[in-house]
């Protein structure tokens, strides 16, 4: 494996264990501490999902970890030093920028869930009349269909709300919700409600 295909952690580790050879022979002092700290933040990003819902400032904050253990390995410390300062602030931005966004990420989850819950009960009641209605069965398998898949989609999205997967839920549950809106849609062109008579 290439030193560029091996994981960071690797690569950090490395450069850490090379300091005491580069202090001892350089007279400097490697910023071991801030390195390892940096590190500790950047595992501790990830942690809190800023891979996923942080990707820029995490992956500043890996650049960051990168160019400091380059330095390290150019004996410069001070450059070194600073990196692995930025590293771990900016990990620490990470971190706290991804919680903010998967507090507003979940919000959004459930509201969809809210939504589509909505459409289907709508759905139900329209598939309800039209049925009395006798509309083409067509139409009406049509509809049974959407709305059992419907079902499916709001068990499966509970499922990855409840694994922290919230995109993925919203985004599924409003390409549903919309399939549902437009399955009402058609059941209400074929049999469209009794007009009120104005009293």
């Amino acid at each position: 494996m290439s030193g560029a295909a091996r994981p960071l952690y690797v690569r950090v580790a490395a450069a850490l264990a090379a300091l005491a050879l580069s202090a001892a022979a350089c007279g400097g002092d490697p910023p071991t501490k801030e390195i390892q700290q940096a590190q500790a933040a950047i595992e501790a990003a990830r942690g809190a999902g800023a891979n996923q819902y942080a990707k820029a400032e995490f992956g500043a904050a890996q650049d960051a970890l990168k160019r400091a253990t380059d330095a390290v390995a150019e004996h410069d410390y001070r450059l070194a030093l600073n990196h692995a300062l930025d590293a771990r602030e900016r990990a620490e931005a990470a971190a706290k920028e991804a919680g903010d966004a998967k507090v507003i990420a979940r919000a959004d989850a459930d509201r969809a869930v809210r939504d589509l819950t909505a459409a289907l009960a709508d759905a139900r009641a329209r598939l309800r009349s039209a049925e009395a209605a006798r509309v083409a069965p067509r139409t009406l398998a049509d509809a049974r269909r959407a709305i059992v898949d419907g079902e499916a989609a709001v068990q499966k999205a509970r499922t990855q709300i409840e694994a922290g997967d919230y995109a993925a839920a919203t985004a599924s549950l409003s390409e549903t919700t919309a399939r549902i809106r437009a399955v009402t849609h058609d059941l209400e062109a074929a049999h469209p409600p009794p007009l009120r008579r104005r009293h």
